[in-house]
């Protein structure tokens, strides 16, 4: 049987992978960015079901129209002030998750052998939805700032068919790191100099443990040239699967045409059932509970850290969203200490994964969302007796 070629180029996500190992009771796993499902507002949701399905049944188990539903389009927008522009209800349009989000991105402006500027290490879904279009990727250093500005621009200079920069400032994953105003500044300064688009994607820019909510890279965008990626799996739940992209309607027409031949459109039960959510509960008073969990799960995370693993290991200290970054000396490969701590029931995710063009495996990434504060000081512990005893 003959394949396409993009099959060549798509495998199994590892964290997929590793989060079926994680599915074991015994494992405490710091794999995948999941949310804590204590926070999920069951109750809440039970009765919003029984309105939406009562008031608006027929409506909500008929189709719909691909761009989503409007009134809950309506809200997103104006959410969007947290992060300081605001978009008109035409430049959205409603996402199974961000990820569709990030495939429709490839196939819009994608061809095999066109480059894809991202940040390194950067989000493996996205480097699996990229792969698709069999790309090359660029990857450009960070520092805690951010982007490599200096970098980037010699990248721009230099390479001919640069076609779109990924980028994930707030809290990224996997580093961490949220980039400073300045660096998003420029970063639209050579966007409009070189004529790119950028995907700025943001799952976890409310998350925000300490101080303000930096203003996006949208918000500076002067040419209609950022694609901005929304979700609420991490503010309320990944499964309800609704995520949506923001853009000038000559961009957001193309995601459209590609989210017809895709799937049609989102759930129009969930899409109404997350609009009456809306309604009838305060959405930012339950991120806040969630920030509070979290914010403990950091902190408790990396004083376990500073207190169980070697001295010459380095970590990122995260402002805020589900993760932290762990950097091994050179000659330590995190994939090498992965069997190690499986067998003391603890799992991570080898940071390899997270360069597209492959490298630093002496990384990985720690998740602090989904375990209990317990288990992240005992998970830890015996992480860090694995990297004493490997090093």
């Amino acid at each position: 049987m003959k394949f396409s070629k993009k099959m060549n180029y798509l495998k199994a996500s590892e964290i997929r992978e590793l989060l079926k190992l994680a599915e074991k009771p015994e494992i405490i796993s710091f794999a995948g960015g999941l949310p804590a499902p204590e926070l999920f507002p069951t109750e809440e949701l039970i009765k919003v079901s029984e309105v939406v399905l009562k008031e608006e049944g027929r409506q909500a188990l008929q189709y719909g129209p691909t761009d989503g539903y409007t009134p809950l389009r309506e809200k997103i927008a104006d959410r969007m002030n947290t992060f300081g522009f605001s978009p008109k209800v035409e430049d959205i349009l409603i996402t199974s998750g961000s990820q569709q989000g990030l495939d429709f991105s490839a196939r819009v402006f994608l061809d095999e052998g066109d480059i894809v500027v991202c940040e390194s290490p950067s989000y493996l879904g996205a480097i699996n939805a990229f792969k698709a279009s069999m790309p090359e990727f660029v990857e450009i250093p960070t520092d805690n700032d951010g982007m490599d500005m200096e970098e980037l621009e010699n990248v721009l200079k230099t390479k001919e068919n640069v076609k779109m920069i990924y980028v994930i400032p707030d809290f990224q994953n996997p580093s961490g790191k949220t980039w400073s105003i300045e660096r998003r500044k420029k970063l639209i300064e050579l966007a409009n100099k070189y004529d790119l688009p950028i995907i700025e994607d943001n799952p976890y820019g409310e998350l925000r443990f300490e101080g303000e909510i930096p203003p996006s890279v949208k918000s500076f965008d002067t040419e209609g040239r950022v694609v901005f990626l929304g979700t609420f799996s991490k503010t309320f739940s990944p499964g309800m699967r609704i995520g949506w992209v923001i853009a000038d309607n000559k961009i957001l027409q193309k995601y459209n045409f590609i989210k017809q031949g895709s799937d049609l459109q989102s759930s129009t039960i969930v899409q109404r059932q997350m609009n009456k959510f809306l309604e009838m509960y305060d959405l930012d008073e339950h991120i806040e509970k969630i920030k509070d969990v979290y914010r403990k799960r950091r902190d408790i995370m990396i004083k376990a850290i500073k207190e169980h693993f070697p001295s010459n290991v380095t970590y990122t200290y995260p402002e805020g969203g589900l993760f932290t970054w762990v950097v091994l000396p050179e000659n330590v490969n995190a994939r090498d200490v992965m069997p190690k701590a499986l067998e003391n029931n603890v799992a991570f995710v080898p940071g390899g994964s997270f360069f597209p063009n492959g490298g630093n495996e002496n990384t990985f990434r720690l998740n602090y969302s989904n375990m209990t504060e317990d288990k992240i000081e005992e998970g830890i512990k015996r992480l860090g007796k694995v990297l004493k005893e490997m090093m």
